[in-house]
């Protein structure tokens, strides 16, 4: 697998589509549009594509085999969904590639969220699940079973809030056809969610063969950079990603955000980020196709000039 550093990622996608009209107030989140508006999750791609993105990020955060037949959908379906998240990415590079034709050929992604977000609780941010390693395999297996196959370059494991969570996903890429990256949801500047120290999380992934990058998303900007720095103390030849959102807070309830603490400008937090050693980078919820547009014409800017 071929990567050209500094990898732009995309944006979240769930303002991406909220922009466009789409209400998300639902347990299934941007998962809730695939079986009806899958034009819609193809057109949100789109907008991060032509911004300059480099990868884009499946709608599969929250489109779990458990919560999908949950909700109500019959096990085949739910099988067909996850899949289609993927297809989806895919009908969005080739319509992207056959109008731009860029150089190289834009990544896909396949998000493999939390088992809080299939709770719809905030337990993302938390970490606080109170369950066995056995519940979080059988959760996450059936989502690498559908995805194993599918078209995605690889894996992004996101969100993560416990380093239990982490060990459980590391375990099950042990025998995964995919690489994957793993990325935190972080408290502070020092801690993920549950209260574990990034090092001691880096440092326990750093080693597995199939994790070719760590680091942390959805997370305040104003954590990054230091967080950036103790990643890079213990990722041995590991990349850092690194997609925080604006520092807004997040209510489950209502599925909604507010109290934004962006300092400044997206763009500028992330010339710090990529000197501190980001390799791939892009934002999460909130920041949408103009901040990944502004941030690729940085990065084009300083390529050239090198």
């Amino acid at each position: 697998m071929k990567i050209n550093y500094p990898l732009i990622l995309d944006g979240g996608l769930s303002n991406a589509l909220e922009k466009r009209g789409h209400n998300l107030n639902n347990k299934l989140w941007t998962a809730a549009l695939l079986k009806n508006d899958q034009e819609a999750i193809i057109q949100a791609h789109l907008d991060y594509l032509y911004q300059g993105a480099q990868c884009i990020i499946t709608s599969s955060y929250q489109a779990s085999y458990k919560g999908l037949t949950e909700y109500g959908y019959d096990y085949k379906t739910a099988e067909e969904l996850i899949r289609k998240t993927v297809e989806l990415a895919a009908e969005a590079v080739r319509r992207f590639t056959e109008d731009i034709k860029p150089q190289i050929k834009p990544l896909i992604a396949a998000s493999v969220g939390p088992y809080g977000a299939y709770k719809a609780d905030g337990s993302e941010y938390r970490g606080n699940y109170a369950i066995i390693d056995e519940v979080l395999e059988d959760f996450h297996r059936t989502s690498f079973r559908l995805l194993n196959d599918s078209a995605a370059d690889f894996y992004a494991c996101e969100t993560i809030p416990s380093i239990q969570e982490a060990k459980v996903l590391a375990s099950l890429l042990e025998t995964s056809k995919k690489k994957a990256w793993i990325s935190f949801s972080c408290k502070d500047e020092r801690h993920i969610n549950d209260g574990t120290d990034i090092e001691e999380c880096v440092e326990y992934l750093s080693v597995h063969p199939n994790i070719f990058a760590i680091g942390l998303n959805c997370t305040d900007p104003q954590y990054v950079e230091a967080l950036i720095k103790r990643i890079k103390s213990k990722a041995k030849d590991k990349k850092i990603v690194v997609y925080p959102n604006t520092g807004e807070v997040y209510d489950a309830k209502t599925k909604t955000w507010s109290d934004c603490s962006l300092p400044h400008s997206f763009v500028k937090m992330a010339q710090k980020w990529l000197d501190c050693g980001a390799d791939i980078i892009g934002g999460c919820c909130r920041i949408g196709p103009r901040s990944i547009g502004e941030l690729s014409a940085y990065v084009q800017k300083v390529n050239k000039a090198n």
